[in-house]
């Protein structure tokens, strides 16, 4: 592992090598979580480079086990790459209740699975897959350890002239995605409590990288010179390889009842600040409306920063990297993140 990262990153092979290179930590991690492990919703933006630092961080230490990813892959080309770098590929949906029950049991589950974008009009699905779904993974693999990943969003707004968010707060989510986000959480409490299931749950806000993510919302804006909102005025950002190395370092931690992690980066960001970096970059007018408003969605990552390292990645370098690469006309997800919803609707 090393910090002496590039310059610039020229290529999606490139990124997602930085995105799955594994800490020191996160083998020390790894050589303490014994067995195999299966990744439910492996094929949405995160689960493909957090499989790869698994096998990455496995090879380094001389560790052999099954890593197996679960997706309905409704996108065919994004199983391929999986199955090529060692990852047992696994279709299906995770609804279906005879489908999880022929899911191979093993020790270690990664729960990436969930719906935020279209659950404005699709209310129920979003319930289902946020709430019902966890109850049958946890029914499934009552015998593992699960990591499981959430949101800040439960935590609701909270004031900018804070810190953000902490594991102990009080959630208060806002609309029926966060409410639905929490409903998951205590699912996995319920069952962690009557059946003793070890578990992490991992608040994220927000993971970022140089084709998805808050900065690349925010960079897009600017360089083709559009009007930026600036009701949403505060957020955090964290590398998305620094998230993934602290939900990877946090799995030998599991308890009943869970243990909480707050994944988010180091610092609050100003939008109109982010906005001001990337016109540097840019050599961009900036046109902005409205005026931020005193509360955010704001996540204190302080605990686990402490506990498995701080982030390598610092926000600098992420806005030269985010610049570069839509200057250069790479590829993009094509998803925006809609962080600047303050109603809750996804």
């Amino acid at each position: 592992m090393t910090t002496d990262f590039p310059e610039t990153i020229n290529q999606v092979e490139q990124l997602d090598e930085l995105l799955s290179r594994p800490t020191p930590q996160v083998i020390q991690a790894l050589q303490q979580t014994t067995g195999d492990i299966i990744l439910l919703g492996i094929a949405g933006k995160m689960g493909p480079t957090l499989a790869r630092m698994i096998l990455r961080g496995d090879e380094a230490a001389g560790i052999s086990r099954r890593v197996i990813g679960v997706s309905r892959f409704s996108d065919e080309a994004s199983r391929q790459p999986l199955e090529d770098l060692g990852i047992e590929t696994i279709k299906g949906d995770l609804l279906d209740s005879d489908f999880i029950s022929s899911l191979p049991d093993v020790p270690n589950v990664i729960y990436m699975a969930g719906m935020k974008f279209g659950a404005t009009g699709n209310e129920s699905l979003t319930w289902a897959m946020n709430t019902y779904l966890p109850a049958l993974v946890c029914n499934k693999y009552l015998n593992s350890r699960i990591t499981a990943f959430s949101t800040g969003n439960i935590y609701g707004l909270v004031p900018a002239t804070g810190q953000g968010s902490v594991e102990t707060d009080k959630p208060n989510p806002v609309g029926e995605y966060a409410m639905s986000c929490l409903g998951r959480e205590r699912m996995f409490e319920h069952f962690s409590r009557t059946l003793n299931i070890p578990m992490t749950i991992i608040r994220l806000n927000y993971a970022t990288e140089c084709r998805y993510g808050v900065l690349v919302d925010l960079a897009l804006q600017v360089y083709h010179e559009q009007t930026i909102d600036l009701s949403m005025g505060y957020v955090n950002v964290i590398w998305q390889g620094d998230a993934n190395a602290m939900t990877l370092c946090s799995m030998p931690d599991t308890a009943s009842p869970p243990a909480y992690l707050n994944v988010s980066g180091p610092q609050l960001l100003e939008v109109r600040d982010i906005c001001e970096q990337f016109g540097k970059r840019f050599n961009k007018q900036l046109q902005f409306t409205g005026t931020a408003a005193a509360d955010a969605l704001l996540n204190n990552g302080q605990f686990g920063h402490k506990r498995y390292g701080a982030p390598l990645v610092n926000v600098d370098k992420i806005f030269d990297w985010t610049a570069d690469w839509i200057q250069n006309e790479r590829p993009l997800l094509g998803k925006p993140t809609h962080f600047e919803s303050r109603s809750g609707k996804f």
